[in-house]
């Protein structure tokens, strides 16, 4: 396990300093003076984490919005992203089993890069989860409603919204009880999805080939040309955002040095693939416009076409599931940024509190919360979507660099259990994917994302530019 990066120093507006008091890595817990997270969460729970976050967009909203972009070659684009999260999933993985903090990427990147890279990237993370979760928490609402719809109950499309505010309102408060809670059932509707998925995509892609049913008619893979198969990345890749999520709570995680790796990486392998598949079987059931007309409950109807009611139900179903546990994973990781930025004093110290029956960040976790409700209300999902993949894209860029620029220095602290394969090039060609990426995104994505950025250095400039992270390396 790496060891301890040197202190941090210097004063905010508020004359707070960066919490340095010595920090305790054990195998039961993360101890401090005043706190002890509890290491409760093991390989399968950050699988179920990776897994559990990643696959619920882009099994069950994706489909219908990319095949209407990309037709069949969405399949491309699913393959594309997975390729760049690999690229920075083994590079994270070697700065998480350097410092297993909680915080995850903003960590690594202020004590690689210093204050004002890690103030952007801390609180774009945060902004960037808030982004993504009110994205799942939408797409669970549309979900909900196909639910009822199937059992015979039409409340119709005017409940989406308060719905996915009443779910996110609950995952909040589960968060506060604690992460063991909210890890178990995490573990338990990832185990339930994946038989589920399971089933459906053997089924259909049986089907699909021709070794059952009828074969499809063929469709030409890129109907509407390759570069809306790259837009279509930039817009899919939310999709890939949990597995740098598993090291958010790596100050949670039991044995970080074999766990953190295996369940970045193995999260990404798995949901790649179902990604890949899930497009092929839906773009097989119907052509790319069809698919499209469907929307976010697109693959409502590609179950139905493969396994009628019951196929529709076990969609719907799984789609509840899936959505319900992307947005309770994020919530969990959102609240553990901000956990980590106002140790650092760059937010109030009262935004690292922590409840003393619960063991959890209930402060962090409310400034999580709020704003999801806030975005969550307006229900635009493409707009919420890629806004979370440019900011995160940001952040993996620059985990790549932090790494090239710890490995260059080499200090004496950083003694990582797992090192990247192929250094330098696959630290210096995820960054390069990571922010070539954002280029293909939609302009009002930009805006906003570029946006957010200013804001938060502004942030460092008025709040925290007097704080030293980076240390001398």
């Amino acid at each position: 396990m790496g060891g301890e990066p040197p202190p941090a120093e210097g004063t905010n507006i508020a004359g707070e300093s960066p919490d340095v008091e010595p920090t305790v890595e054990t195998d039961e817990a993360t101890i401090t003076e005043d706190a002890e997270l509890e290491r409760t969460l093991g390989l399968s729970g950050g699988l179920a984490i990776g897994i559990g976050t990643m696959i619920g967009a882009g099994i069950f909203v994706f489909p219908g919005l990319a095949a209407g972009r990309a037709g069949p070659a969405a399949a491309g684009s699913f393959a594309i992203g997975a390729v760049v999260a690999l690229l920075v999933a083994l590079p994270t993985s070697e700065l998480a089993t350097a410092m297993p903090k909680s915080g995850g990427g903003y960590y690594f990147i202020s004590r690689g890069l210093g204050t004002l890279a890690g103030t952007v990237v801390g609180l774009s993370l945060w902004f960037g989860l808030v982004f993504a979760t009110a994205f799942y928490l939408v797409g669970f609402g549309y979900y909900a409603v196909d639910t009822l719809a199937e059992l015979g109950v039409t409340i119709g499309a005017g409940f989406v919204i308060p719905i996915a505010l009443l779910f996110g309102a609950g995952f909040t408060v589960l968060n506060v009880t604690g992460t063991e809670n909210a890890a178990k059932l995490q573990n338990g509707i990832v185990a339930l999805l994946l038989s589920i998925l399971g089933v459906f995509l053997a089924y259909g892609g049986l089907d699909a080939v021709g070794l059952i049913g009828e074969s499809a008619a063929p469709e030409q893979f890129t109907p509407f040309g390759a570069m809306p198969v790259l837009t279509t990345a930039a817009l899919v890749f939310t999709s890939y955002l949990g597995f740098a999520q598993v090291a958010t709570v790596a100050g949670e995680m039991k044995g970080p040095g074999r766990n953190l790796p295996l369940a970045m990486v193995g999260s990404v392998l798995v949901v790649g693939v179902l990604y890949v598949v899930t497009i092929f079987v839906a773009t097989s059931a119907f052509g790319s416009e069809a698919l499209a007309g469907f929307g976010e409950t697109a693959m409502v109807e590609v179950g139905r076409h493969y396994l009628g009611t019951a196929g529709a139900f076990a969609i719907v179903f799984g789609g509840l599931l899936a959505t319900m546990s992307s947005a309770n994973a994020s919530v969990l990781s959102t609240s553990r940024a901000i956990y980590a930025v106002s140790r650092d004093a760059l937010l109030p110290r009262g935004a690292s509190r922590i409840n003393l029956r619960y063991g959890t960040p209930h402060v962090a976790l409310g400034l999580a919360g709020g704003p999801i409700l806030v975005l969550t209300a307006t229900g635009r999902v493409e707009l919420l979507a890629e806004v979370a993949s440019f900011l995160h894209l940001v952040m993996y860029g620059l985990i790549c660099v932090a790494l090239l620029a710890l490995r260059r220095n080499e200090p004496a602290w950083y003694d990582p259990d797992f090192r990247v394969p192929g250094y330098p090039v696959v630290p210096a060609f995820g960054a390069v994917c990571s922010f070539a990426l954002i280029g293909f995104m939609q302009p009002a994505s930009q805006i906003v994302g570029v946006g957010i950025m200013l804001v938060t250095a502004g942030w460092y400039a008025y709040y925290a530019r007097d704080v030293t992270l980076r240390g001398e390396l």
